[in-house]
């Protein structure tokens, strides 16, 4: 991909409303997969991209590495230098793109850029959701835009979706795949039949899930953009050290199985929902593994790709479907930043439109993420029991736990994978976690019980 032929970046010739502007100057630390598709498509699309943003824009230097390899991407005309504080403090540069990834580095960087009064663009949804408060703190004080698209389901715009097109609604809550490897692996334990280790493994080959797959096998990727698009949402303070996180790693096949028989699919969901009911008021901000019916939009969203769902009282439903990874999908979004910023550089930091949706004296500080015990959903149980005529047994034990049973079955053996023994599924209503948690505990011991007792939740999803 790295020898494809590179076209000048200069500003074309446009009508004189927008050649009497100069290009937006931009300074790019880290030339890889991100950088090298911002790159590309910057060139090819350029007078397309001028015409939009009003002026063109222009990369001045690059900080890599291998100097020789960024040669080989960006030509002779881009300087080149290996020290990133010379791209974040340089003079000519008006709007840092950082490409490079990380966190502390990653902030310093950032963080010089905006004291050096520079805008900045990132795709790095780690570096804003540990620093994003700090940062987009700091951007404010220099008057400076953090723009960040890229971040989250790539080429996706949902970050532009709830902070513009949805700005007249109060959100409801926010949903999705956001995690295209995680979404791969459970396609292919469910369209084949494989165990999590070979679905990864097939991930791994295909290069869908890094070598050190753990930021999405467990979790943590969903959770960092999920707690970005939760600030969008209900503006509040990224939280991202408040998520509830389960990955996919405990998952089985057998479950996969299960779900299928009950009309299911599973999905690795974050969820961002705003509860206000009397009860509590908060925000649950969550990512896990949930089954979601088989007939509704996200059941169908498979492979790599990502979808999201967004509830507003006035919009209703909405959904985004696209590529959640990849060098030009990232570039996409990377550059549709440029963009703004381009259009926006030199108007004053009121007009524009706030780094997370709300301005800050209308964002609530106080506004809290509830703890696991009080997230309120159905849920599916799988209890392994000793005989057939012990399903009565299982309902009856949980509804006298306070747990709101809505169907019991026991599992045919037929979509079960070899050995599994005999299972009885468990459907509930609506119920707290800390009344399943208690039930689950309590029911561990009940004679009938032949092994651990799995518990997953079940996101309907409903408008």
């Amino acid at each position: 991909m790295y020898r494809d032929p590179v076209q000048s970046l200069e500003a074309p010739l446009l009508p004189s409303s927008t050649t009497a502007m100069r290009p937006l100057r931009v300074g790019m630390i880290g030339i890889g997969t991100v950088g090298a598709g911002t790159f590309r498509v910057l060139a090819r699309n350029q007078a397309l991209i001028a015409g939009r943003a009003g002026r063109g824009i222009k990369l001045v230097v690059v900080c890599a590495r291998s100097l020789a390899r960024a040669m080989s991407v960006v030509g002779k005309d881009v300087a080149l230098t290996n020290d990133p504080m010379q791209v974040a403090t340089h003079p000519d540069v008006d709007v840092l793109v950082e490409a490079a990834g990380g966190t502390g580095p990653a902030r310093d960087w950032v963080l010089a850029a905006i004291r050096a009064g520079k805008h900045v663009v990132t795709a790095n949804k780690a570096l804003l959701a540990e620093h994003g408060n700090e940062i987009f703190a700091a951007a404010r004080q220099h008057g400076v835009a953090v723009a960040y698209e890229g971040a989250v389901a790539v080429s996706i715009p949902i970050v532009k979706a709830l902070r513009e097109g949805l700005t007249a609604n109060r959100i409801e809550w926010v949903a999705g795949i956001i995690n295209g490897t995680t979404n791969f692996i459970l396609s292919k334990m469910r369209d084949e039949g494989v165990g999590f280790a070979e679905a990864l493994a097939q991930a791994q080959a295909l290069g869908y899930a890094e070598a050190d797959p753990t930021f999405d096998i467990e979790g943590i990727d969903a959770a960092h953009k999920i707690s970005l698009l939760a600030a969008n949402a209900f503006g509040m303070p990224v939280r991202f050290a408040d998520a509830q996180v389960e990955g996919i790693t405990a998952l089985q096949g057998l479950d996969v199985a299960c779900a299928e028989q009950l009309g299911f699919r599973i999905k690795l969901l974050g969820v961002a929902k705003r509860r206000n009911d009397g009860e509590v008021d908060g925000v649950e901000l969550r990512v896990q593994p949930a089954l979601v019916p088989a007939t509704h939009l996200l059941a169908h969203v498979n492979g790599s790709m990502n979808a999201v769902m967004v509830k507003g009282d006035a919009s209703g439903v909405t959904m985004y479907y696209g590529a959640g990874a990849g060098s030009e999908q990232t570039a996409s979004a990377v550059i549709a930043d440029l963009v703004d910023v381009a259009r926006l550089d030199g108007t004053h930091a009121a007009q524009r439109v706030p780094h997370l949706g709300f301005h800050p004296q209308a964002v609530d500080e106080q506004l809290a993420v509830l703890p696991r015990a009080a997230v309120h959903t159905r849920h599916y149980l799988r209890v392994p029991v000793h005989s057939a005529q012990q399903i009565e047994a299982v309902g009856a034990w949980l509804a006298a736990q306070q747990v709101p049973v809505l169907q019991v079955a026991l599992a045919h053996d037929k979509a079960l994978p070899p050995g599994s023994g005999l299972q009885v599924l468990v459907l509930t209503d609506a119920v707290a976690q800390s009344t399943v948690d208690l039930a689950v505990f309590a029911l561990a011991a009940h004679p009938a019980v032949a092994g651990p007792v799995v518990t997953l939740r079940v996101e309907t999803l409903e408008g």
